[in-house]
């Protein structure tokens, strides 16, 4: 179709007019990466190079057309043969997951520098040949070689350098300009466990990750494991790292579960004291995981309103995940991709998520790490802590997250106290439970007693009210009123100035509770009084400290496992449990952390089938003691009387989760 003659004059009239000249603002583009899939696989491509190769080749930051999978692979000064190169590879197949073998689909190319005198392989360019570059401070020389590294030949001279110190092994894509591009595989949050998912280009400063794939879930980009190598400085590199949307993240907007606090603040420009630290000692930084509103408790479908409640993998896959800390959980529980997530224990978030999720959490000694640059619910009761599936990786960043505050030792109690394991549950749960104490109590040469705090309390505080009674909402009551005064006031306050006095939407939940605080007549301060009155009674009486063991007895409790189904209407939003036992490290500050041990089955009334849920058993030491149990735990895994934790259906066998 022609335009009319009147309207192309116009047009290139105003084509004439437009010229850069007239204009002083200029618009800006700015490259964000790229997605590409290289044989069915989806990757992310970062615009910024690791580095170049030079001479006539553009050292550009934009990525180019025609990108070109590589492979680096370092080998001995007097060369490699083709058994090693098959070998290598096999072995990268086998402990990364980004790297595939269309990465060695094209040239290859041995790198000899003089600075680190190793070799480096590249693979470069379509066709069944080999190019090496062998440098020298006074000469280089490209050669192409054969598959076979026979029938050499020289050709133009070219240099490789860098933007950092080094080029890893591993797998990248390669620009016809000359630049090497690190490589992120894309993987998709089909259970809905993180709020955003961001890229960074130096691991301190972060950005939303601009990719996606099919599925209906945001993408999550992973570098290769083969570009980082653990040290002492950093033994957390490489690992990947998933952060509850409580904590900051430098360059990213915090949601502590509300749309309205996330458009209304602006991003972080530093990261929580807790995620730096991890990010000092190595961790890679995924995504921000899902948190129930401002960390309070909250039950999937009744209570979950902003955001929809992230998903339990285990068994029917349509059970409640437990919260706060649920996406957290969600994530490590599903994703064999992500190694470590951080969480937030107040009241049980952290706990109750790792034993419903079957995996490893602990809840730290209170003050383990500083809690800045995390949403308070009550500092009285705020802690961080790690959700982990391998007991080894669970004590190696509890160290880096708590550093000198954690001692790991293996000087063990030989007296276990046992508190409230079920006698009438099932004969299946007795009998995991059971197998575990046998175990522990063997390994430990321990003997067993079963305790009664109640009763304790009681014998030593004849004239005092029971602790049901002493107690009763102390937890709820310091929360409510904590978090009134830290973060509601001002976040209305804030809120109503730029809205005309409008008030943000906030769930149920925690409305609730802080309808509670507001009601109540007993103050924060003698609420306090009563729970540093059991403190100091328990850390001195229950759980003491001992010079050889740190603590000595370790405190073993239970929950007995029961389907809480996500799709079950409640009244309306639960309120905190008054005082029980999962209270107990909350009120006395000393360490309480979650150990799967088992599984047993029930009939899920979601698939007609009989499906599994996990049991878990919680290990108390005295305050401080947090090291002890990090080193017990690894000890009993490395004996093989616990399991190793599958993501999936099942903790034990693992399983596809059920859709």
């Amino acid at each position: 179709m022609m335009w009319p003659s009147k309207y192309s004059e116009a047009v290139a009239a105003i084509l004439l007019l437009w010229s850069p000249s007239l204009f002083t603002v200029k618009a800006e583009i700015q490259l964000t990466g790229l997605t590409v899939q290289l044989n069915d696989i989806h990757y992310y491509v970062p615009p910024h190079p690791v580095g170049h190769i030079a001479g006539n080749r553009s050292k550009t930051s934009l990525i180019d057309a025609g990108l070109l999978p590589i492979t680096v692979l370092s080998a001995p000064n007097d060369g490699i043969d083709k058994q090693h190169w098959i070998d290598t590879f096999a072995n990268f197949s086998r402990l990364d997951d980004v790297f595939q073998d269309g990465f060695l689909d094209g040239m290859n190319a041995r790198i000899k520098t003089h600075e680190s005198r190793t070799l480096k392989y590249l693979n470069l360019l379509p066709g069944n040949h080999n190019i090496t570059i062998l440098p020298s401070r006074s000469s280089q020389n490209w050669r192409f070689c054969n598959r076979a590294l026979t029938d050499c030949a020289a050709v133009q001279p070219a240099v490789i350098t860098n933007t950092s110190a080094a080029i890893p092994d591993g797998p990248y894509f390669f620009s016809p300009h000359g630049s090497i591009f690190q490589a992120f595989r894309l993987y998709s949050d089909t259970q809905g466990a993180f709020s955003e998912t961001v890229v960074s280009q130096d691991g301190q400063n972060f950005s939303v990750l601009p990719a996606n794939l099919p599925g209906q879930s945001l993408a999550v980009a992973v570098p290769s494991r083969l570009y980082y190598k653990p040290t002492a400085d950093k033994p957390l590199a490489g690992v990947r790292l998933g952060v509850k949307d409580i904590y900051d993240l430098r360059g990213m907007k915090t949601s502590n579960g509300n749309r309205a606090w996330y458009s209304f603040y602006k991003a972080a420009n530093e990261s929580a004291t807790a995620v730096q630290n991890l990010i000092d000692a190595g961790a890679i930084v995924v995504g921000k995981l899902k948190t129930s509103q401002f960390a309070n408790g909250e039950t999937a479908t009744a209570d979950w309103v902003d955001y929809h409640s992230p998903f339990n993998p285990r068994g029917d896959g349509y059970q409640d995940g437990s919260s706060s800390s649920t996406g957290p959980a969600s994530a490590e529980a599903s994703y064999p991709w992500l190694d470590i997530t951080l969480g937030s224990d107040t009241g049980g978030s952290i706990r109750s998520p790792s034993q419903v999720q079957g995996i490893y959490g602990n809840r730290p000694s209170h003050g383990l790490v500083s809690m800045k640059g995390a949403v308070p619910l009550a500092p009285q009761f705020d802690t961080a802590g790690i959700f982990a599936r391998e007991p080894r990786l669970w004590a190696t960043a509890a160290k880096a997250l708590y550093q000198a505050n954690v001692t790991l030792q293996n000087n063990y109690p030989s007296s276990v106290l046992t508190v409230g394991l079920p006698n009438n549950a099932s004969i299946e749960l007795n009998s995991v439970l059971s197998q575990f104490l046998r175990n522990l109590t063997s390994f430990l040469s321990a003997n067993v007693t079963s305790y009664d705090v109640e009763a304790s309390w009681k014998a030593d505080h004849p004239a005092e009210q029971p602790l049901a009674v002493l107690l009763n909402q102390t937890y709820e009551l310091v929360s409510a009123k904590e978090q009134a005064n830290r973060v509601r006031d001002k976040f209305y306050s804030d809120y109503a100035g730029l809205n005309d006095g409008r008030l943000p939407h906030v769930n149920p939940s925690p409305l609730q509770r802080w309808r509670y605080g507001d009601n109540a007549t007993t103050t924060i301060e003698k609420a306090i009084d009563v729970k540093t009155r059991f403190m100091n009674w328990f850390n001195e009486m229950v759980l003491p400290r001992n010079s050889a063991t740190c603590s000595k007895h370790l405190l073993i409790y239970a929950r007995s496992p029961k389907p809480v189904y996500r799709d079950t209407y409640l009244p309306g939003p639960s309120r905190p449990m008054p005082f029980s036992t999962t209270r107990l490290s909350v009120y006395s500050g000393a360490p309480d952390m979650v150990v799967p041990i088992g599984e047993v089955s029930y009939h899920s009334v979601v698939t007609n089938h009989k499906e599994v849920m996990p049991v878990t058993v919680d290990i108390m030491a005295a305050k401080g003691c947090d090291g002890m149990i990090f080193s017990l735990v690894n000890d009993l895994h490395a004996a093989k009387l616990i399991p190793s934790v599958k993501t999936g259906r099942s903790l034990v066998n693992g399983g596809d989760i059920l859709l």
